[in-house]
């Protein structure tokens, strides 16, 4: 149904990790039987989990949960939004969740009169962690919202106001006025084995009051997302849909062990793998912003991605080395000015092994800004240390470890008048300030141009495009031909078939395993 000044939008999502976080609804809060057992205000005590008894379940487990349920639901809300949509040119109305795609809307507007703002409506869930109307929910079911509505499972609808949000954790905390709520508390001590029963509660699609029950399938998950680096996920495959994100995840004592938060499908409706950010996380971020603190974290200014394989082999290191090699430095940022630079692999922060990117990404995001990070690094096949102070990461930088060595925006050139040497299939030269212009190199870069590819060499089936320009080869600045001949000469002499070059194109640095041609 469309009126004049909104419009509820909704669409499914193909094979992705969707935020579970848009249902329209017009079936009212509470379902089920929340609201029919009185529940006394203030905080919910478990009704078993002595200290030592972590995840063990009661005597009757899982026969049922409705006492569990029934303990919970008076602290878990349904959130209702309004965001602003932007009517673009041609009156198209886009649908979430399907780019490119949308609906013609009437146009209603008389002449001479003002466009009237149009808004979407979503629904999240979420749960009380204070008595006095703290609420914790996911920050994609609150971020851009012009309007909060939480509905308790006693039917009371409450105005609700932004507290703080962070997108690195998908974490936000929103007020409700008022005291004497029910709320629930976080479980920090004991941690969930995979196995272990747990009971999601929410607000799918709009149902509100909703419980589904599982087991934890998994721990310390990465999904993949890059905006939110900082977070292992809980997999679980308790029923996870659109409008559950938000929501809490209870173990069967009535303890949060997380905050349901984004589902794997190629539905768009739940196929039994949900995730949920871990209590201890949660807790940590959520106490910050309920106290008006503002999430900083440290930032190197680097970009990683994993020590692969071909990386190894190409470079000559163990095969059980591990670490996360530097494919960009920032200009001006700490990890430049304390002398890191692109090829760099970090094996070790402040002594202890780094073992992946994402490993890196969280340990100095653990960091305080200004404080000092001891790097052990691996350069030109030599070790050595570098101390950094961290910096404060920015608000808009989106982590980007794991970049793909098949990047779609690299794209073979073919430049008609190639210059240079030939180096395994590769026409190569010396920047000069005619090559810079022809290609669109930036004046702070240096190397070797790559000007033709031969299409039937190594390099070309690869599709190494012209116009990349090598900037190192084997962690081995080379701005001449002989330097980059002298890199590949010594590992044909170390029996390696490979070498590990970086390249320089448009979108940024990128490293590439060139298989070496027979000799």
């Amino acid at each position: 149904m469309m009126k004049r000044k909104e419009f509820i939008l909704g669409a499914a999502v193909g094979l992705t990790f969707a935020a579970a976080a848009t249902a329209g609804g017009v079936i009212d809060w509470p379902g089920a039987n929340a609201a029919e057992r009185p529940t006394a205000a203030g905080r919910l005590i478990p009704s078993a989990g002595a200290a030592g008894l972590a995840f063990a379940p009661p005597q009757g487990a899982p026969l049922s949960f409705a006492d569990i349920f029934e303990q919970v639901a008076p602290a878990v809300v349904q959130i209702d939004v309004e965001t602003p949509v932007e009517r673009p040119r041609g009156g198209v109305i886009p649908i979430p969740g399907l780019p490119g795609f949308g609906f013609q809307a009437p146009d209603t507007q008389q002449p001479g009169e003002e466009e009237e703002p149009r808004t979407a409506q979503g629904a999240g869930s979420g749960f009380f962690i204070s008595a006095d109307g703290f609420i914790v929910t996911n920050n994609h079911v609150v971020a851009n919202a012009t309007k909060i509505t939480v509905k308790l499972s006693d039917g009371r609808e409450l105005s609700g106001r932004l507290v703080g949000r962070d997108q690195d954790t998908d974490l936000a905390v929103i007020k409700v006025e008022g005291s004497d709520f029910s709320f629930v508390s976080f479980e920090e001590a004991a941690e969930p084995r995979v196995g272990d029963w747990v009971i999601a509660v929410g607000n799918p699609f709009g149902l509100g009051g909703t419980a589904t029950a599982g087991i934890v399938s998994a721990r310390a998950r990465e999904i993949g997302d890059s905006s939110t680096p900082y977070t292992d996920y809980l997999q679980i495959d308790a029923a996870i849909n659109r409008g559950n994100s938000g929501g809490p995840t209870f173990d069967i004592y009535g303890r949060v062990i997380g905050v349901n938060s984004a589902i794997f499908s190629p539905t768009g409706g739940s196929v039994g793998i949900g995730f949920a950010i871990p209590a201890n996380i949660a807790k940590s971020v959520t106490d910050r912003l309920m106290s008006g603190q503002a999430i900083q974290r440290g930032y190197l200014g680097v970009q990683i991605q994993n020590l692969l394989d071909d990386y190894r082999r190409s470079l000559g290191l163990p095969d059980d080395q591990e670490g996360a090699y530097i494919a960009e430095v920032t200009p001006g940022g700490p990890g430049e000015q304390s002398g890191l630079r692109a090829g760099d692999i970090v094996v070790s922060l402040n002594g202890q092994p780094i073992t992946s990117s994402t490993e890196l990404t969280r340990r100095v995001g653990q960091a305080s800004p200004g404080d000092t990070l001891r790097l052990e690094i691996i350069r030109e096949g030599r070790r050595q240390t570098l101390n950094v102070r961290s910096g404060t990461r920015p608000a808009d930088v989106n982590a980007q470890a794991n970049p793909t060595d098949e990047d779609p925006n690299i794209q073979p050139g073919r430049p008609q008048a190639p210059a240079g040497e030939v180096v395994e299939g590769m026409t190569v030269a010396p920047i000069t300030e005619a090559l810079r212009s022809r290609y669109s190199i930036d004046e702070n870069v240096r190397g070797l141009v790559i000007t033709g590819v031969a299409e039937t060499s190594r390099a070309g089936r690869a599709q190494v495009p012209a116009g990349a320009v090598i900037m190192q080869a084997n962690g081995r600045p080379v701005s001449s031909v002989a330097e980059l001949r002298e890199v590949i000469a010594a590992a044909r002499t170390a029996n390696r078939d490979s070498v590990l070059l970086l390249f320089r194109i448009p979108q940024g640095n990128r490293p590439f395993v060139l298989e070496l041609e027979a000799k």
